[in-house]
């Protein structure tokens, strides 16, 4: 099924809503940083201690990050697929004339997608591998075994805010693109009502997406919250 243009077009579609409701829950787990020092390390906390001792430690994060490396893999698959695909069709002249009105919004999203790859390796980085090295405004002791304060030293540096937030804004567009695209993959645009519902949701989803990401990190920046 996945070899064809459908196929690869139903696991794009599927494995990015996973990706949407990953997105919209590690939202939220950000904004706990706003509730202050404990809220957020107790959160952070019961994330790897979720469901003991039925799972070991870390077993449900582990199990998310399997899930959603399997569905980056097929995601990205799926787009690279189906881009060169298209690029083999346009080399006739009447798709490259089909083709136009969709150029600028497939090239958001191939780039785009690049774009927030290439940040997730950066985020995975700083905040996971070798989280105390990045930092500059704690010492690495003081940053080791607490979340709050790695998050809070990261964004009092305004470079990190900076490219944060362009990486929010690629985010918002990929995802308004995506969800619209989903939705016409999944059959959910039959109607001019359904259409509408459609772009509205891709609209709200990406606008509450990077809200909701950048609002900590310029709390964090002018002084809201404090280490």
């Amino acid at each position: 099924m996945t070899s064809s243009s459908i196929g690869l077009k139903i696991l794009m579609a599927v494995t990015g809503i996973l990706f949407v409701l990953f997105v919209l829950a590690h939202m939220y787990g950000n904004l706990k940083v706003l509730a202050g020092e404990e809220a957020f390390n107790t959160y952070a906390h019961h994330l790897r201690t979720f469901g003991e001792p039925m799972l070991p430690y870390e077993g449900l994060l582990w199990g998310l990050r399997i899930v959603l490396i399997l569905a980056l893999i097929g995601h990205a698959y799926s787009a690279f697929t189906l881009w060169s695909r298209a690029q083999g069709a346009r080399s006739q002249k009447y798709a490259v004339k089909k083709a136009i009105g969709s150029t600028l919004a497939s090239r958001t999203m191939r780039w785009g997608g690049v774009a927030l790859l290439l940040f997730l390796i950066f985020h995975l980085i700083h905040f996971t591998i070798v989280k105390p090295s990045v930092n500059s405004n704690y010492p690495a002791d003081q940053i080791a075994g607490n979340p709050f304060l790695m998050v809070v030293g990261s964004f009092e540096l305004w470079w990190m805010v900076l490219l944060y937030a362009l990486a929010m804004v690629a985010l918002g567009m990929h995802l308004y693109h995506g969800v619209w695209s989903a939705s016409q993959t999944l059959g959910w645009t039959s109607s001019a009502k359904s259409r509408g519902v459609a772009k509205t949701t891709a609209h709200v989803v990406a606008a509450v997406v990077v809200v909701g990401f950048l609002i900590p990190p310029f709390a964090i920046l002018f002084g809201i919250v404090k280490g």
